[in-house]
Order: C-alpha cells, then structure tokens, then sequence
C-alpha cells in the first residue's frame, strides 16, 4: 500500500508503484490542472510540489512518493498567495492559452517562497524549466515581479 498526502488529503492506493503521479492524480483525482506537455521533465507543464520542492509529476512513480505531502494547482489555489499571483498574471497579460499556466505558477510560488523579491536574472532562472510558447516570458517576468511587490511579507 502506497500512503501518502495529496492537498492536504490521505491517499491509500494500491495501484502498480510505476504508474507515473502525473497519471494517478490525473485519472484517478480528476486533478487535471497538472498537464502532460512533454512527458520527459523538460516542459514543466506537470509541475507539482513534492515535500515543498517542486518537481515533475511525468517523471515520478507513486512507488517514489510513500509518506510525502504531494500538493497540486488546485491545492495551491486554495492559499492566499495563489490569489495574488493570479491577480499579477491577470494585470501584466501573463497568460494566454493556459496550457503552460499551472507549472509557471508552480515555479512561481517555489520561487517566491525562497526569495521574496527576486531580481529579474532570479525570476528568468526560477521559471527555466517551464516552457511558454504563447506568451512569451517578459509578461510572465513582469507577472512574478508584481505579485512580489502585492505579496510583500506574505510568501
């Protein structure tokens, strides 16, 4: 039996330890703010926090994960912070089709949490391995940088 916490919630599942997580919360949570770009961890689109670190749900089985706290998109839209940055990608036009979205915010918020007032060469960093075709990455920057500014004492 795999055990572990998702958003908060107890997980005990005896599904084949090497089923990715990404597919488990995916198809078995119906979690599916957490989205399959690539499949190999070099997109970012599957990003979800695994112990407070974040990390590439494609590339991890359930197997790996006995004991930790998972937290997902939707685990993170329920915090205060979540709500400042949607609110920053909302005003610097930092999202267009969605579909890289969810990661960004990810590396956005594991950014945030460790430097509260990143300088831009840190925030180009922070969401390296995140991948955006639509909007391209100086409204993300200038997104991230805004919700410092909102979030100041809070991340």
């Amino acid at each position: 039996m795999i055990t572990f916490t998702l958003n908060g919630r107890l997980v005990e599942t005896d599904a084949a330890p090497t089923t990715r997580l990404l597919d488990f919360i995916r198809d078995e949570y119906e979690l599916i703010g957490t989205k399959e770009g690539c499949g190999e961890g070099e997109c970012g689109a599957c990003s979800v926090f695994v112990n407070n670190l974040l990390q590439n749900s494609c590339l991890i089985p359930i197997g790996a994960i006995d004991g930790s706290d998972i937290v997902t998109i939707e685990g993170i839209m329920e915090t205060e912070q979540f709500k400042i940055l949607d609110e920053s990608y909302s005003v610097a036009g930092g999202v267009q089709c969605g579909y890289c979205i969810p990661g960004m915010v990810m590396a956005s918020a594991a950014l945030l949490s460790k430097n509260s007032h990143p300088s831009e060469a840190e925030i180009r960093e922070g969401i390296s391995g995140n991948l955006c075709r639509c909007t391209g990455y100086n409204m993300i920057v200038d997104a991230i940088n805004l919700a410092a500014k909102k979030g100041d004492g809070l991340w």
